[in-house]
């Protein structure tokens, strides 16, 4: 008997042969195997039929059938995008036909005649294949319904509003533009709109015009061919091809060169564009979203940006609040920093660190915050932070505000760093860096009940 390790789930096989003894044996032998359930057809066009009105994972089809034969079949499926892998069974004398038959569209051919144990092999091939399809879409349906932006951490009014902002407009497809200070995480915010729209499958691809030259900046836009300018030894396409069906995030627009300017405007508006160098018009499909931490309106009025540019991509504009405005979001971003990098992992912050770093204005925001925390788990020898860990970090607000006094900022730590290690008060104790007799003192002071042990 034969044995193979199949992918659990029943395979659906449609056998269509001319030979009647053939077809007979073929399904005899594939009903015995386990995880396998056959049916048969005589015709190409009786064959047509049935997939058409079943969901079958395989058809196995005889090369010469009369009528309707296996390519007719092939490429009748192929049109009505049926979802079955073929197998086109053939005589050894018409190989090379079937042979096309896979630049038709089928999985692979047997030549007759047929042993069961390589065409099982095939069908276990495409089972796994498919198992593997299935588990994708499974895994792509699970991060759907997770949320949608888990990079972007917040409890925050400000920024859940900002948030509700993204989910309402990411489907819509239009054109995006962030505004923000330098370190709020606008990248973030664009990625995470690519990723809740119906191209998040596709390329998200970011561009900082910041960070490239005058002279470089059309080459890296939209391409050169070869030979273009000094130094253009090979064909290059441009981030705009590179991003077609995706997302085109441009970082820093305002420092866009006026002439560049120009011409993404006519990209926006006709959705072709040229190479530099070419002859050859090039059409692209992409998504934009675009930041700057100017106020670009201020800079078209005074001519440092185009307003026809700005009405193109400032139809929807975000603004992401900067930290100073949601300080209550800084336990959570710092717990996130230990959560998500290996080098900040088995360190905490104490309570009077949490209001010490409360106090500071951040004017590089949360990129600032997470280089000052980095820079503490590695030079600190403890597991907690404490206020020393932070030299020359000199508050800037002489209070914090009403939501982060020390009392409530303590109480809101102790919560959760009871809810990290499950209730486990001495675990607890020990990462917030007092006694246990202390932190008893603490969960009766703010009324927080003791779980059991």
């Amino acid at each position: 008997m034969l044995y193979y390790k199949m992918v659990k789930h029943i395979m659906k096989i449609l056998v269509a042969d001319s030979d009647a003894e053939s077809r007979k044996t073929l399904k005899k032998e594939l009903d015995s195997l386990e995880g396998i359930s056959a049916d048969v057809a005589a015709t190409g066009a009786k064959a047509l039929s049935m997939l058409k009105g079943n969901d079958y994972d395989i058809a196995a089809l005889d090369l010469g059938m009369p009528g309707l034969d296996g390519p007719s079949v092939i490429q009748a499926a192929g049109d009505a995008e049926l979802p079955c892998d073929v197998i086109v069974l053939t005589p050894h004398e018409t190989v090379q036909t079937a042979r096309e038959c896979l630049q038709l569209g089928a999985y692979a051919y047997a030549v007759r005649p047929i042993k069961i144990e390589k065409l099982f092999l095939l069908i276990q091939r495409i089972a796994e294949k498919r198992a593997l399809v299935r588990e994708n879409l499974r895994l792509k349906e699970i991060l759907k319904r997770q949320a949608q932006f888990p990079n972007i951490v917040t409890q925050a009014p400000v920024m859940l509003e900002l948030l509700e902002t993204m989910r309402r407009i990411a489907p819509s497809g239009v054109p995006v533009h962030i505004f923000g200070e330098s370190g709020v995480g606008k990248e973030l915010v664009a990625l995470g709109i690519h990723s809740a729209s119906e191209r998040a499958g596709q390329p998200f691809i970011a561009l900082n015009c910041a960070a490239i030259t005058e002279s470089m900046f059309e080459s890296e836009l939209f391409g050169h061919e070869k030979g273009a300018f000094t130094g253009a030894q090979a064909q290059k396409p441009g981030l705009l091809e590179i991003a077609s069906g995706g997302t085109l995030f441009i970082d820093e627009v305002g420092e866009m060169p006026m002439q560049t300017q120009v011409k993404l405007l006519r990209v926006l508006e006709t959705g072709v564009f040229y190479r530099v160098g070419g002859v050859r018009e090039i059409t692209v499909d992409f998504r934009l979203v675009s930041a700057s931490n100017k106020d670009l309106i201020k800079e078209a009025e005074r001519g440092g940006f185009r307003k026809d540019l700005y009405w193109r991509i400032g139809g929807m504009t975000l603004q992401v609040p900067p930290l100073r405005e949601h300080l209550e979001d800084i336990p959570l971003l710092v717990q996130h920093f230990f959560k998500m990098y290996p080098s900040f992992r088995a360190k905490s912050l104490s309570p009077a660190s949490f209001l010490l770093l409360a106090r500071y204005g951040w004017p590089g925001n949360v990129r600032e915050l997470f280089h000052m925390v980095h820079r503490a788990c590695l030079l600190s020898r403890k597991n907690v932070l404490e206020p020393s860990d932070f030299p020359g970090l000199l508050p800037v607000n002489a209070e914090p505000a009403a939501s982060l006094r020390m009392e409530d900022m303590e109480r809101d730590h102790i919560l959760r760093i009871m809810k990290i290690t499950d209730g486990h008060q001495r675990k607890a104790a020990e990462i917030l860096g007092i006694s246990i007799k202390t932190l008893y003192r603490k969960l009766l002071k703010y009324g927080i009940p003791k779980p059991p042990e």
